[in-house]
């Protein structure tokens, strides 16, 4: 679901630096969140920053993380900041300096709650699921009592976020376009694979 409303303006979210490349909708981040599948998760931990790379699920305003209850990262009850980013293009110019890349970026801040009820929980995870491998969550088997209790699932409001994005072509300078230099944009694209079967899979047993 995708929320029709203003993104919150905040001092943590003001976009200083290209301000006219921020949106200010809402569903500009519901899009760039439901479009990823991996999130920088950055938290103090014994006074050292650290930046985590993990999966994640948004279900309406809740972005949801999980790991195991012995992370360190996961026990915070600090302000943690949670980024996911689009590489869209690299920005080739005639000139070194007015090289870029088109992107689309997110940035929510907030402090995270440790998801004890166990329905939201069971949500929590079937949100991160089916944004990493979409419709498993109907297919492999549900976590058991004893894997849900070794598992901490995190969810942070999106109340407080920023969207910035850059499409375009190169902005080089009025002088640099008379250069006999390629400039114009490589598309970036990712893309899965075939599926590989595990060794282990039992004959009969098709992807889906």
């Amino acid at each position: 679901m995708t929320t029709s409303a203003p993104l919150s303006s905040t001092e943590r979210t003001r976009i200083r630096r290209l301000p006219e490349r921020a949106a200010s909708d809402r569903s500009a981040l519901d899009e760039i969140l439901d479009a990823g599948r991996i999130c920088h998760l950055g938290v103090i931990v014994d006074g050292s920053p650290r930046v985590i790379p993990t999966g994640y699920g948004r279900d309406g305003d809740t972005l949801y993380l999980h790991g195991s209850t012995g992370a360190t990262s996961l026990r915070t009850t600090e302000d943690v900041c949670v980024t996911v980013t689009h590489l869209d293009a690299l920005v080739l110019a005639r000139s070194l300096f007015h090289h870029s890349i088109n992107y689309r970026s997110a940035v929510i801040f907030g402090r995270p709650r440790t998801v004890t009820d166990l329905e939201e929980k069971l949500t929590g995870l079937r949100a991160l699921v089916e944004q990493l491998t979409p419709g498993r969550w109907n297919v492999a088997r549900r976590p058991t009592r004893k894997e849900l209790a070794a598992t901490s699932v995190l969810a942070l409001s999106l109340e407080e976020a920023s969207v910035k994005t850059r499409q375009g072509w190169p902005g080089d300078d009025e002088e640099d376009y008379a250069l006999d230099v390629w400039a114009g944009l490589l598309p970036a694209v990712q893309s899965f694979g075939p599926p590989v079967p595990d060794p282990e899979l039992r004959p009969g047993i098709a992807y889906v």
